[in-house]
């Protein structure tokens, strides 16, 4: 079996759950490719007392058929009723003859979106199983799994149906960090430097499912263009398959994610209702919500005058969505796009925007960089409102001690020069954001860089000078 690379904290949990002295009811939830389904298995594969998975768009008859064979797999012999109230007695019946004082009864149901077609019938009935028989006995360990995490968050996380309050755990399974990356890759013979490995970061994200399919004796560009560019590429049909999967209806939130792919410090709300068309509505922040809850899109906040919030801003963060959205026209071009673009100011450029991202994505390695970790902070981005001066600063750590590191990110494949036009414009975006803001605390100006900086009289004027290794930590 392979090995689990990385969710040491969640693998700990998992196992604190399962060995506890009561009756466990676990959501996990995460997007899809992530990992929930290997992380049980691996963990739990010889405590399993029954498992079935839901069919991704299959239609009521066969989930019921799917539930119903997983019954018969289990030992399951007596004849089994045909609403989904009936199944889950029978695997009531099925569990009481397995059920054994002090060993743990792991059941483990994963996809769980897929049953419930509309109507909700299945998580009634999945909240009758639990009130009247799970939650009875001690040794019951209940673990429901989804990878559409909106559906999971609405109908189990927040039911306010049969299952309100009813979860004893959630467990949200994100992507792998940088260092998990380098760990995967490494156990699995690749060689690569770690600006290889964040390259790799930056087109397929932290997603253990993505990086399965890399190959150690090819590039990365050779990997890219199997994967992405060639007609038979296993990632081709991967962004609608990713969109179909997390949503019954996936074009409302397409087109939020087309508008947001188009602006890369983020639109707020009422500028997305505007450039879709659509009412600023309960049902644009319940798509919103959505998003976020898949970990595609982030809010964060717009500060202005002594540092108050007035509003929020959505981003698009997901890595692979906004490789997919910048590159997908390229396709089949040639089947070596990558390749052949190398080194080229679309490919620069890219990686730089891809950048920022990374460094957004990791905010707690930067903070245990900078020494703040024990500090409370708040980050966020920067924006002038301004119609003079449209200034913006990509990431801007406030800190409770009074301090604020205001972080210029650039990408270079050698060290960073730091010359004197691009000084001149740095100290120009701590002015204002000074001025704008009003704020009384200090300013740290702060460089982030993937291979360190040249040293000159302007980079010395940086209080803080961080590289990629950092992102690593």
């Amino acid at each position: 079996m392979a090995t689990l690379i990385g969710r040491k904290e969640e693998a700990v949990l998992l196992r604190e759950y399962i060995s506890s002295n009561r009756p466990e009811f676990i959501g996990l939830y995460g997007r899809r490719r992530v990992g929930k389904t290997f992380l049980v298995n691996q963990l739990l594969h010889d405590q399993l007392t029954f498992s079935v998975s839901g069919l991704l768009y299959g239609k009521k008859s066969e989930q019921m058929a799917a539930f119903q064979i997983a019954l018969r797999d289990h030992g399951y012999e007596k004849p089994i009723g045909k609403s989904w109230l009936e199944m889950f007695f029978a695997l009531e019946d099925l569990l009481t003859s397995k059920l054994r004082r002090g060993k743990p009864c792991v059941i483990f149901i994963d996809e769980l979106p897929c049953f419930d077609r509309k109507g909700g019938a299945f998580v009634r009935a999945l909240g009758q199983f639990w009130n009247t028989w799970c939650s009875l006995h001690d040794e019951v360990k209940l673990i429901v799994c989804g990878s559409a995490t909106s559906w999971m968050v609405r109908n189990i996380i927040n039911n306010r149906g049969g299952l309100y309050g009813r979860l004893t755990h959630t467990m949200h399974l994100a992507p792998f960090t940088l260092k998990e990356t380098e760990a995967y890759l490494k156990a699995n013979g690749f060689r690569w430097t770690r600006l290889m490995i964040a390259q790799t970061y930056m087109t397929f994200g932290g997603v253990p499912y993505y990086l399965s399919l890399l190959r150690n004796d090819e590039s990365l560009a050779q990997n890219i263009d199997r994967l992405c560019f060639s007609r038979k590429g296993e990632l081709v049909a991967e962004y609608e398959m990713l969109y179909k999967s997390l949503f019954d209806n996936e074009n409302p939130y397409l087109q939020i994610i087309s508008q947001l792919a188009d602006n890369k410090s983020g639109l707020t709300r009422v500028e997305l209702a505007e450039n879709l068309g659509v009412a600023d509505n309960g049902h644009l922040t319940e798509q919103l919500e959505d998003l976020e809850n898949c970990d595609i899109i982030r809010r964060y906040y717009v500060r202005e005058k002594k540092i108050k919030s007035t509003g929020s801003i959505f981003q698009l963060i997901d890595f692979f969505t906004l490789f997919h959205l910048t590159f997908a026209a390229k396709q089949f071009e040639n089947g070596q796009y990558w390749q052949h673009h190398l080194g080229t100011p679309i490919l620069n450029t890219w990686y730089g925007h891809a950048f920022e991202r990374l460094c957004m994505a990791h905010i707690p390695q930067i903070k245990k960089a900078l020494k703040i970790d024990g500090i409370g902070t708040e980050y966020y981005s920067w924006r002038s409102k301004s119609k003079e001066t449209k200034t913006q600063i990509d990431l801007i750590i406030e800190r409770a001690d009074r301090m604020i590191n205001v972080c210029e990110i650039k990408y270079s494949e050698g060290q960073y020069l730091l010359d004197k036009e691009e000084a001149d414009n740095i100290r120009v975006r701590w002015t204002t954001f000074v001025e704008q803001t009003g704020t009384q605390c200090g300013i740290f100006p702060t460089l982030i860089t993937t291979n360190g900086t040249t040293e000159n009289s302007y980079a010395s004027e940086m209080a803080f000078k961080l590289t990629l290794a950092d992102l690593f930590e």
